[in-house]
């Protein structure tokens, strides 16, 4: 009897050690790889316990940390930090990384999110051919997408948001067979999406919002599976894209469609939410996209959409989110809405409503006629109105030519008399009637304007005594010398502070009255990285009182230009990296004040190297910008002009007039990189293909166009960053050049590498004898369960 159960007590036996997990399930060599990523990523104490006895293949997962096996294999790895995480070390290396991942040769998810990552992407990526998960969000991961992603032709997701990419999305990703979710919000990709993208069949989730992607999207129709489409905040458009029934979110907030929604779109059974808030659609709203099925949210703020609403329009009853602000809807407020009380928004329309939120109706009715929408029974009194509009208008425009007649005519004998009195008039006279009243912009600037906020007297109207008196009356040991925006002169004043002094001689008939508004923007231009005005001053003709030159002061700033301090240098010192960093981080400040810090903006401000001044503290100070009064031209009005056009509008800035300053910043950068003095745009392509060419070698190659005299003094991380945002922002197309914020935000970027590498430095052995400091880890902003959906 005992004999014959013996075989049972085996079979439980080897039941047993088969369930009980132990190490050596684990082959050697992949315990030393995740000991050695460990190390990689600066012991991150997240893997704070993990050590040559731990037993990777029964630990407890957790939010943090995931590691799966199978026959003896790890199949599954994820990382992830919980905070804000800095750039890992200067020592780290992505190809490093990589190559230990490569012993991992049946991993089929990588998941390393948060952690510091940065670096370009290796394109050796492709020997993980098991891969079908990759997530790689929240780090620091710069350059292209590599094309060779699309050999992994097991590829299910692919997540890389909140990085650095930049360049185009390879049209070979198009090709990938099984490719269900591809992420690649937050970063700075440009250029249209590939044609390639209407084969992927599989393709469940598309995110790409925060980019600079644009142009017409492909047809999308055959995605049948395609559940969320998120291409909020870039310039795709004009058309409404062509997309499958199955949608269910579908964001395209921000970009650049138009014309009228397409009669297919209150097909979309199984749409939630719907947002194409911010963009230029026209033509009538659709009532019926209020009752979808499944719709719970909707948004249509900021276009131009037209149409009557009625109370008794119904809604699904799960609709939880409306917003319809800031169009041209008339009628009354869906009774249906009502219910949806704090969650229904529909300020700045022509709807029936006892508050102020509304328009006027003919508001709406002249708006959708500007834009070629013809409101509904209006045709047989359309003439008649048009007949009408035309006669009113003429008679104000005479009663306004016989006003200005007038006007001149009785205000003669008073300059005359003026003529006698004042011969030569200083600006004391002119400035008498500055009021407020007479600067319409004035509480439009903001209030990080408020005089004395940057040390310096406030902004006042100065004689012409008091200037030739500063000038030595305009002696020419006080020339400084003379550029397109006139002449430059160096002042004291009585209390002995130094000033700057540019004199424009002004076309005749010009009186102070037509400068009011355009001294009112000069007084503003008071900001930490400009060379600030002080003040201002006009001189007159003799025959007719017209102002005959301008004076503007401006602080002194007296420690010589940016190119001056990289080329000699302040007692034969050149600026450090770290310097140089700092003050190009000054100018771009200085350029995203003139863009929006005051209204109108400043755009193409003709920024060079040698405007760029810098005070005893190395401050930078841009010294040269775009005043309107400089104008005297056409060319040049027309350019204010869009100026302010561009400010009112700063989502859809006319002719990128923004991406002007970036490209001329693009070549100041490319001259702090190598220290080379560029003259023209010629000079500037060359050493911009140089740079391109060399940064992409590894080794002494990529340093050799840098300045050898910060050559060795700064870190390849630092300057490998400076370089891609200087390269991008010489881009010949003006939409694939970063925008302002995202220049400073790369630069500030740089600087803090380059102190984390300056403070390793200090002691080489000792960075070599002692571990690195953990680094501090990232949230994870996208989930991969979350995004995974259905």
């Amino acid at each position: 009897m005992a004999v014959g159960s013996y075989p049972c007590y085996l079979l439980i036996l080897s039941m047993i050690l088969i369930i009980i997990p132990y190490t050596s399930q684990l082959q050697p060599s992949e315990i030393l790889s995740l000991l050695r990523i460990k190390r990689l990523l600066n012991y991150p104490p997240v893997l704070s316990s993990w050590n040559a006895d731990t037993d990777f293949c029964s630990y407890e997962a957790n939010p943090l940390l995931t590691v799966i096996c199978y026959e003896e294999s790890i199949t599954q790895l994820h990382i992830a930090g919980n905070g804000t995480s800095p750039p890992l070390p200067r020592n780290f290396s992505m190809t490093s990384l990589f190559a230990t991942l490569y012993q991992l040769p049946n991993l089929k998810v990588i998941s390393f999110t948060s952690l510091g990552l940065w670096g370009p992407l290796p394109r050796k990526i492709s020997r993980l051919s098991s891969l079908e998960i990759v997530n790689m969000s929240t780090n620091y991961l710069y350059g292209p997408i590599p094309k060779q992603i699309s050999k992994l032709i097991n590829l299910q997701t692919l997540i890389l948001d909140h990085n650095m990419f930049s360049g185009r999305i390879p049209d070979l990703l198009g090709e990938l067979p099984q490719l269900s979710v591809l992420s690649l919000k937050n970063n700075s990709l440009s250029g249209p999406l590939p044609d390639s993208f209407s084969s992927l069949k599989p393709l469940r989730v598309l995110a790409l919002s925060s980019n600079s992607l644009s142009g017409e999207l492909p047809d999308l129709s055959s995605l049948t599976n395609l559940q969320v489409l998120d291409l909020e905040n870039n310039y795709f458009g004009p058309r409404f894209p062509s997309l499958g029934r199955k949608i269910v979110i579908l964001v395209l907030k921000k970009n650049k469609f138009s014309g009228g929604l397409p009669a297919e779109v209150d097909t979309y059974y199984f749409l939630e939410h719907l947002d194409i808030s911010f963009n230029r659609f026209t033509g009538p709203f659709m009532p019926s996209l209020l009752c979808l099925p499944s719709i719970h949210y909707i948004s249509i703020a900021g276009n131009r959409f037209t149409g009557m609403l009625s109370q008794s329009m119904s809604c699904n009853d799960e609709l939880d989110y409306v917003d319809l602000s800031s169009n041209l809807l008339t009628g009354n407020l869906p009774t249906c809405l009502i219910s949806v009380s704090k969650n229904a928004l529909y300020s700045a329309n022509c709807l029936g409503m006892k508050d102020h939120s509304q328009r006027p109706f003919s508001f709406c009715q002249t708006q959708a006629l500007a834009v070629g929408i013809i409101p509904h029974k209006e045709h047989k009194v359309s003439t008649h109105k048009a007949t009408l509009m035309i006669g009113v208008i003429g008679g104000i425009a005479g009663s306004i030519c016989l006003g200005i007649v007038i006007f001149f005519v009785l205000r003669r004998p008073s300059r005359n008399q003026g003529l006698n009195k004042h011969p030569r008039s200083s600006s004391e006279h002119a400035s008498v009637g500055y009021s407020t009243q007479m600067f319409p912009d004035a509480s439009c600037t903001l209030q990080t304007m408020k005089l004395g906020a940057l040390g310096i007297s406030p902004y006042r109207s100065f004689s012409l005594e008091e200037l030739e008196a500063a000038t030595n009356n305009f002696d020419t040991s006080s020339f400084l010398g003379e550029g397109s925006h006139g002449q430059m002169y160096r002042g004291e004043l009585q209390d002995g502070s130094l000033v700057a002094i540019r004199c424009l001689k002004l076309k005749k008939a010009q009186n102070p009255q037509n400068f009011s508004r355009h001294i009112e923007l000069i007084s503003k231009l008071r900001h930490h990285h400009l060379v600030s005005t002080l003040g201002h001053g006009f001189e007159y003709y003799l025959d007719d009182s017209s102002v005959s030159r301008l004076f503007i002061v401006f602080e002194f700033v007296s420690n010589g230009t940016l190119r001056s301090n990289i080329s000699d240098g302040v007692a034969g010192e050149k600026l450090t990296w770290t310097q140089r960093i700092s003050a190009a981080i000054g100018v771009v400040k200085g350029i995203q004040f003139l863009h929006g810090g005051m209204v109108p903006g400043l755009f193409a401000n003709d920024l060079k190297i040698t405007n760029v001044m810098l005070d005893q503290h190395l401050v930078a100070k841009i010294s040269s910008y775009n005043l309107p009064i400089l104008a005297d031209d056409m060319k040049c009005e027309m350019l204010a002009r869009n100026s302010s056009i561009v400010s009112k509008e700063p989502n859809q800035r006319s002719n990128h007039m923004d991406k002007i300053d970036i490209h001329d910043f693009g070549v100041i950068l490319l001259e702090l990189i190598t220290g080379r003095p560029i003259m023209c745009n010629n000079e500037a392509d060359k050493i911009k293909n140089l740079l391109q060419e060399n940064i992409a070698s590894d080794g002494t190659v990529r340093r050799q166009l840098v300045d050898p005299a910060i050559s060795n003094a700064c870190s390849d991380e630092s300057l490998m960053t400076v370089a891609e945002i200087c390269l991008r922002s010489l881009s010949k197309e003006p939409t694939q050049r970063p925008s302002i914020e995202d220049v400073l935000w790369n630069l500030q970027f740089a600087a803090q590498v380059q102190e984390s590498w300056r403070r390793y430095s200090h002691s080489s052995e000792e960075l070599q004898s002692l571990p690195s400091p953990p680094a501090l880890s990232c949230h994870h902003h996208l989930h991969l369960h979350n995004i995974l959906i259905r």
